[in-house]
């Protein structure tokens, strides 16, 4: 299985390559190894853009694409980010699938904006224009396709997330210290992630929401 997740994901570092000298030193792209969540960066090219380092764990995965309602056929394109230094980020994340189906990495792009945007400002100063924004209305929407895809995701992460750090003894403090992890990365705020975790972890869901707590009080 490892294997064959690292053959499906190596694939993918050509297409980053391209895409990244396609589109010059302002365009990023990331892979991640969602198989190994905590560290799930494996491939970087123009990190510059957001300071993404081979080893670091995802950031916007869930809060912004699994939780946007335009995630869709396991993507999401054209949302921002803005940087530590508040610089803006239009990026765009595809999610791999291995041979099986399962979810084992996602692709990332993340183009930074400030020199496009310095240019509008420049060409609106010289041209003022009146933009109206359009919805279109013919966009059909899978809502519950979507929302089960979702949560099939989640389940899938959270059991991954586990599965790497778990072990027979696990003490308190490293149980606290991994509900801690997934409260950061917005694995809570998906639908039935307490109950799945509790589960994974052997433990009551009363005893997950008593070391939520417990990490929210410590970071006041």
């Amino acid at each position: 299985m490892r294997t064959e997740a690292e053959a499906v994901l190596n694939s993918y570092i050509p297409i980053a390559k391209t895409i990244a000298k396609m589109f010059g030193p302002q365009c990023e792209v990331v892979i991640h190894d969602l198989t190994q969540p905590q560290s799930s960066v494996m491939f970087t090219m123009n990190n510059h853009v957001t300071g993404r380092e081979v080893g670091q764990s995802f950031d916007h995965l869930v809060k912004q694409v699994l939780l946007s309602e335009d995630f869709k056929e396991d993507h999401l394109a054209g949302y921002e980010i803005e940087t530590d230094d508040h610089r803006l980020v239009k990026s765009s994340t595809t999610l791999i699938r291995d041979f099986q189906g399962q979810v084992i990495g996602a692709l990332c792009i993340n183009y930074d904006m400030n020199l496009m945007l310095q240019m509008r400002k420049m060409l609106d100063g010289l041209m003022p224009v009146n933009h109206t924004d359009q919805q279109s209305s013919d966009e059909v929407k899978e809502e519950e396709d979507s929302i089960q895809n979702v949560e099939d995701i989640t389940d899938q992460l959270i059991q991954q997330i586990i599965a790497n750090s778990s072990h027979p003894f696990m003490k308190r403090r490293e149980k606290i210290e991994l509900i801690r992890f997934m409260d950061e990365k917005g694995i809570f705020l998906m639908k039935g992630a307490v109950d799945k975790v509790a589960d994974q972890l052997g433990i009551s869901r009363v005893t997950v929401y008593s070391y939520l707590d417990e990490v929210k009080k410590n970071t006041k």
